[in-house]
């Protein structure tokens, strides 16, 4: 038997979950005389395809079903939306299994026999909740808009979930680790956090761990004192300090150095700290928001990243889908792009031809929304007309060029210019070598300069004149 809805009236959807006919005749109709929509299933499976086709308001699930259980339908209810309420049904004996139930995020348990009266009283105080949540969420995204919080842009059903996290953490002064691959926008869900959450009025002060040479990262988040060492001329204020009353965004936290790990374990375990330099503890009030797009739990198991650190700052993980595994998100976001940078440049809006459309969905976009937001850039600049067309785009020269005619005899030196003195052709090859294989090492590192460095075992300062050498540092 598949899920069937039997439409009542305007209300939100309830899915009703009873493998008994008889008695799910009896809890639709008595659902369907209080003007109530009622999409039914007979098992798990129904139920989870109907969730995701229909959307329900409230869930009602009997705990025992011939094909998986209510526990399994409580979990896909939560994994599609943790705001959805779910109330479960069991036998008078099975009070302990609703308990479990309650645990893991059901909004209620009813015992059987059901007594229609309590069961609408159930489903309406859940209906409540239901349009309390919402309500709460359009209000703080009405206040946080007013605020200036940065647009998040997209349907897709991972980003909607990424945008339910984002609310339910800015309630709480919770730690928040967002994770994802770089260009996904990681700093854009910091800011989105700090603005709807209760620290709005207070500031937003991001880092990224990986620009700053670490002989340095110490005295930018901690601060110093007059004379703590050469240079400094005066106490200088750290970043925990300009973050206090507001959020402190720990970008690239991946690449602290090991051995700055425990001070910024224990400014977030006491609130306190001090200067570089400085003997007295400072106080802060701040809410630490980190960003990776490393596996730290691997960074954990290699020894190059503290566990203890790890577990404090993912208290509330959020990890950002890549935008190649949010395909329907692609021309939407393209078309905003396309909005903004006209406005900016004064340009009339511009359209985007089928085959532009074509090209921007077979690009498997490495560089996320940021290479996106670029590619697009550049295209409304380029264009003349009215319409931007696949040739605006300039996708074309990523796809893996073809191997070029060379004689096997010649192979690759066929290429290299080998004319004038020994040294002046060894110089060339070499630097032509360095700087292939450092911008080789740079998109592996995703743009990550110290990870580069590291990869290629050079000093961080040897590895920045090299790229100044080679134009590399832009």
């Amino acid at each position: 038997m598949t899920s069937t809805a039997r439409r009542a009236g305007s209300s939100p959807a309830i899915l009703l979950v009873e493998d008994k006919d008889s008695l799910r005749t009896m809890l639709r109709l008595a659902l369907e005389a209080q003007d109530h929509t009622v999409i039914e299933a007979r098992d798990e499976p129904e139920a989870v395809a109907a969730m995701q086709t229909s959307r329900p308001g409230v869930v009602l699930s009997d705990l025992r079903l011939p094909k998986g259980d209510g526990l399994g339908v409580l979990r896909a209810a939560k994994d599609l939306d943790p705001e959805l309420p779910v109330i479960v049904m069991t036998a008078f004996g099975s009070i302990q299994d609703a308990v479990a139930a309650m645990k893991e995020g059901a909004l209620d348990f009813l015992a059987k026999p059901v007594d229609p009266d309590v069961l609408m009283l159930m489903v309406e105080r859940a209906l409540a909740q239901r349009r309390l949540a919402t309500e709460n969420i359009l209000l703080k995204d009405e206040l946080a808009a007013r605020r200036g919080a940065p647009q998040i842009v997209g349907e897709d059903p991972g980003l909607k979930q990424v945008s339910i996290s984002l609310h339910r953490a800015a309630g709480t002064d919770t730690s928040v680790l967002l994770e994802g691959e770089s260009g996904t926008g990681k700093e854009l869900f910091a800011r989105a956090l700090h603005a709807l959450s209760q620290r709005a009025d207070g500031p937003f002060v991001a880092i990224n761990c990986a620009a700053i040479p670490e002989n340095l990262l110490e005295t930018e988040l901690f601060g110093h004192e007059k004379g703590a060492f050469t240079g400094a001329a005066n106490r200088k204020p750290g970043k925990f300090e300009m973050a206090h009353r507001g959020t402190l965004f720990l970008d690239e936290i991946g690449e602290l150095p090991l051995t700055l790990q425990p001070k910024i374990l224990r400014a977030l375990e006491d609130r306190r700290f001090e200067r570089v330099g400085g003997t007295s503890l400072i106080s802060v009030d701040v809410r630490v928001v980190a960003a990776t797009n490393r596996n730290l739990r691997a960074a954990i198991a290699a020894r190059q990243f503290r566990e203890d650190l790890f577990f404090r700052l993912s208290v509330f993980p959020i990890t950002i889908p890549p935008l190649r595994e949010r395909p329907n998100d692609i021309t939407m976001l393209a078309r905003h792009f396309i909005e903004r940078f006209c406005r900016d440049i004064n340009k009339s809006t511009l359209s985007l031809a089928p085959s532009a459309i074509d090209e921007l969905l077979k690009y498997p976009w490495p560089g996320n929304v940021r290479e996106l937001q670029n590619c697009i850039e550049r295209a409304v600049i380029l264009t003349e007309g009215d319409t931007i067309h696949a040739r605006h785009l300039n996708l074309s020269f990523r796809e893996p060029p073809p191997a070029a005619a060379v004689r096997e005899e010649d192979g690759p030196w066929a290429r290299i210019d080998l004319s004038g003195t020994l040294a002046a052709a060894t110089s060339r090859v070499v630097a032509e070598v360095e700087k292939r294989k450092i911008g080789q090492a740079l998109k592996d590192a995703g743009g990550n300069r110290i990870r580069a460095a590291e990869s290629l075992q050079v000093g961080f300062k040897a590895f920045t004149a090299k790229l100044r050498e080679h134009g590399l540092d832009a």
